[in-house]
């Protein structure tokens, strides 16, 4: 499996419009998931070892995250048929078994991943309260098996900075994962 890197962050790109369906079985839009101090549009997957050895971690940042005003949001866009663990169901089972404190939407058709131009998973898109671009970087240094605990939390950063300030940190080292299963 190789590993694939999202492109650097291109700072003041507006967040694609979207609806999904939700694990929780209801639609969201990226209107009813903005949070007042920005958002976090998260690209994963159920089978991804990138994402396994970080959810824990994911999960970590993300309510801190909320408690800053940030709203966050998780997507799926692997192709299913492929890889039936990412597959809807699969999704509902992992959302429920990890308590998300975020939306975990399903992106059947893969539209809105490419919309955002994401390609890996996981794939990090930080945005201010304008839904500017502002971060497009790494959780933090775990590669594909759980790191240490105390590594910098840049992503939890990165994030909390674009909540006070409107802007994300001119240095942000990319993201590394599995490559988005397209149809």
């Amino acid at each position: 499996m190789a590993a694939i890197s999202p492109p650097v962050c291109d700072f003041g790109l507006p967040a694609p419009d979207f609806v999904l369906p939700g694990t929780d079985g209801k639609m969201y839009g990226l209107a009813d998931l903005k949070g007042a101090n920005g958002t976090l549009v998260m690209f994963i997957c159920n089978h991804c070892p990138y994402v396994l050895a970080i959810l824990a971690k994911i999960i970590r940042d993300s309510s801190d995250l909320i408690a800053f005003g940030v709203g966050v949001v998780a997507i799926c866009s692997n192709d299913a048929q492929k890889h039936p663990s990412d597959s809807f169901e699969n999704m509902k089972l992992m959302a429920l078994k990890h308590s998300f404190p975020f939306h975990y939407l399903h992106d059947e058709n893969q539209s809105v991943a490419k919309a955002f131009g994401a390609t890996c998973t996981p794939d990090f898109f930080g945005y201010n309260a304008e839904l500017e671009l502002q971060y497009r970087g790494r959780l933090d240094a775990t590669r594909m098996t759980p790191g240490q605990q105390d590594l910098p939390r840049e992503l939890y950063e990165a994030m909390r900075q674009v909540a006070e300030t409107g802007q994300g940190p001119k240095e942000q080292t990319q993201s590394i994962g599995c490559s988005i299963k397209w149809k």
